[in-house]
């Protein structure tokens, strides 16, 4: 890994000058969701290590439990992977038995996916770990902060998107709102 050396004369020289448009750039916010991301992320990344799974697995297990049921199809559209990205990877927790994957009733050629026992555990462990560094930034937020934080999370998210699952989670779905 690069070791990064940021000299406060030139940090202060190029904010400035780096902020152009109608609008001064974020870096602050921009820089603090890369790293709130990267140690969010790296968490779990643990975890999957031990089992030499990826990121994609994670999603993939953490959707499917989620969401029991859901089709391949919908789970291509939520992640934005290929549908050979995802083959690879829906393999390897069906064959390693963290999934299960089903015909539908009424449609057999609908593949749906639902996690196992073993998958279940799997998104509880990481789950929790992700949680417990939630639940450690939030401990000196009020409560009408942390609504704050959900609308601004929220707010970052493409509304437009015509995602069904994304629906779900903004409680959009069939014309309703949670917010």
């Amino acid at each position: 890994m690069a070791d990064v050396n940021f000299d406060t004369a030139v940090t202060r020289s190029i904010e400035p000058a780096a902020e152009r448009g109608p609008a001064p750039l974020r870096w602050d916010i921009i820089e603090l969701l890369f790293f709130a991301y990267r140690d969010f992320v790296g968490d779990a990344d643990q975890v999957l290590d031990q089992f030499g799974f990826g990121r994609a697995h994670h999603r993939v297990v953490h959707f499917v439990h989620r969401y029991p049921g859901l089709k391949v199809a919908d789970l291509l559209d939520v992640l934005r992977i290929t549908k050979q990205s995802l083959g690879r990877v829906l393999k390897q927790l069906l064959d390693e038995g963290y999934i299960v994957q089903k015909s539908g009733e009424m449609d057999r050629r609908q593949r749906l996916l639902f996690a196992t026992a073993k998958g279940e555990a799997l998104v509880a462990q990481m789950a929790g770990l992700q949680t417990a560094r939630i639940e450690r930034a939030l401990r000196d937020f009020a409560p009408g902060e942390t609504a704050a934080i959900s609308r601004f999370l929220s707010g970052m998210i493409d509304h437009d998107d015509p995602d069904k699952v994304l629906q779900v989670i903004l409680g959009t779905a069939n014309g309703t709102s949670e917010t």
